[in-house]
């Protein structure tokens, strides 16, 4: 006897808790409220970076962002994207900003369709998008404004022939290799010419 994977479908928001038969008035809308609305806490904000990555490549909303997945999306265009996050302003009490750096190791993918872990160790996805919620005034910070985002993109190529660390990398050299943050505007732009990058990637900072 197994157990397929179970692949869940969007809902709605509207859809109620049930007790003994009958209909309760807390809805799944209550729950996306009380568990991710604070959008600064560091894993939300993750999960938010990857949705507001998705729209600005095009990637429709139909399906339920997944969990476990080897990367984090894949374009119309068939570019698998990992997205990672970092910001200055966080939701707890801090005494200084935060140092910005990203985690990057390598990973064994995990297949959940059938519950196995991959031998090789290796960066999944094509492109990288390293998110930086980039304002440092906590009065005025909010998620929700793209302005306040900025965006690095690069090739995992680029990542692989770094020699220096293969584990994580810090914003000064992330700007350097990427040559600069992107807009929103601009990022789905910068995806698509980092998908198609030929070459080592010779910056070992």
């Amino acid at each position: 006897m197994s157990f397929p994977r179970i692949k869940p479908n969007p809902r709605s928001g509207d859809e109620r808790l049930r007790l003994d038969g009958e209909t309760l008035a807390i809805s799944v809308l209550d729950f996306w409220r009380w568990s991710a609305s604070d959008l600064l806490s560091n894993a939300t904000r993750g999960r938010f970076a990857e949705f507001i990555v998705a729209a600005a490549l095009d990637i429709p909303f139909d399906d339920v962002r997944d969990e476990w997945g080897a990367f984090d999306m894949l374009t119309p265009e068939g570019v698998k994207v990992e997205v990672k996050s970092a910001a200055y302003i966080q939701s707890w009490h801090q005494v200084k900003e935060s140092i910005i750096s990203f985690r990057v190791p390598a990973t064994r993918a995990w297949d959940a369709d059938t519950n196995r872990q991959a031998v090789e160790s290796k960066r999944q996805a094509d492109v990288y998008v390293f998110a930086l919620l980039a304002h440092r005034e906590q009065e005025s910070i909010d998620p929700l404004n793209l302005d306040q985002w900025h965006f690095y993109v690069l090739p995992t190529s680029v990542l692989n022939a770094r020699t220096r660390s293969q584990h994580s990398i810090t914003l000064k050299t992330l700007d350097s290799l990427a040559g600069g943050a992107v807009t929103f505007a601009n990022l789905k732009t910068a995806v698509q010419k980092a998908a198609t990058f030929v070459g080592p990637g010779v910056d070992p900072a």
